[in-house]
């Protein structure tokens, strides 16, 4: 459960669990806590972000690649009162790439407000390829246009639909996959954009997680603000899963092996 209250309120989820023999026993309220402070719980979460999308391998083969941030309830204080700066709150990126036919969040990436979206596609679609994905296309805007990336994609055995910047050339710098990826957009716009609207489906996601679930942060650190982002994904993905159950009729096997217990 997600439940967005308080450390003390939520400590009354804990004892209705207890209740209903659940859990064995209901937890000090602080628990929570001081397990997102933790660092060792970040590659913990990121594998059960994994592992509740992989039941979804059959189904998703097009992934959609977008960042967007979540607000923490904070501000710099020090910074408005000496400087007299308008009160702006601070804020977390998350770079996620998300299967278009569920909207499944398959991988994910934390960085600080001002970090740069293109540097983190090669790591979401690796991430992707070695949790079991079959890769067939990949969506993106403009930010995601580099040669690097058009390289990463080809080399995956897959195709990129990421539209060029009006500076753009076809000069390929030894890079082929970007100048046969120029020529198609430039030559087949109407084929492009019937892939690229799918795009969309990445923004969609966005909007649930934060309407489900918030779109602020309460933790103070930025480790336990990571920690708590991922226990939002995983509780989003759960509920995509619930839905596809429904949908789809797949019948859940989590089968996927933690790397670092192999």
């Amino acid at each position: 459960m997600y439940s967005q209250l308080s450390s003390r309120r939520a400590r009354s989820l804990y004892v209705n669990a207890e209740n209903r023999q659940q859990i064995s026993k209901a937890p000090c309220y602080n628990l929570v806590n001081l397990a997102l402070n933790k660092e060792e719980l970040t590659p913990i979460l990121m594998h059960l972000l994994a592992v509740s999308a992989s039941p979804l391998k059959s189904v998703e083969s097009s992934f959609a690649v977008d960042s967007t941030g979540f607000h923490i309830n904070s501000f710099s204080m020090y910074a408005n009162e000496r400087y007299g700066l308008l009160r702006q709150h601070a804020w977390v990126k998350v770079h996620a790439c998300v299967g278009v036919k569920t909207n499944v969040i398959v991988a994910v990436s934390m960085t600080k407000e001002n970090a740069a979206d293109s540097p983190q596609f090669s790591k979401l679609l690796k991430s992707t390829a070695d949790n079991g994905f079959f890769i067939g296309e990949v969506l993106a805007d403009k930010a995601y246009s580099s040669r690097e990336n058009h390289n990463l994609v080809r080399q995956l055995g897959a195709q990129a639909f990421i539209p060029f910047r009006s500076t753009a050339t076809g000069k390929s710098r030894g890079s082929t996959a970007w100048k046969k990826a120029f020529h198609f957009f430039q030559l087949n716009a109407d084929e492009f954009y019937e892939h690229y609207h799918k795009r969309s489906n990445v923004e969609s996601a966005f909007a649930s997680i934060k309407k489900k679930f918030g779109d602020a942060l309460k933790s103070k650190n930025h480790t336990a603000q990571v920690n708590e982002l991922l226990c939002k994904m995983i509780a989003y993905n759960i509920v995509v899963l619930i839905h596809e159950m429904q949908e789809l009729g797949i019948n859940p096997q989590f089968n996927l092996v933690n790397p670092a217990r192999k």
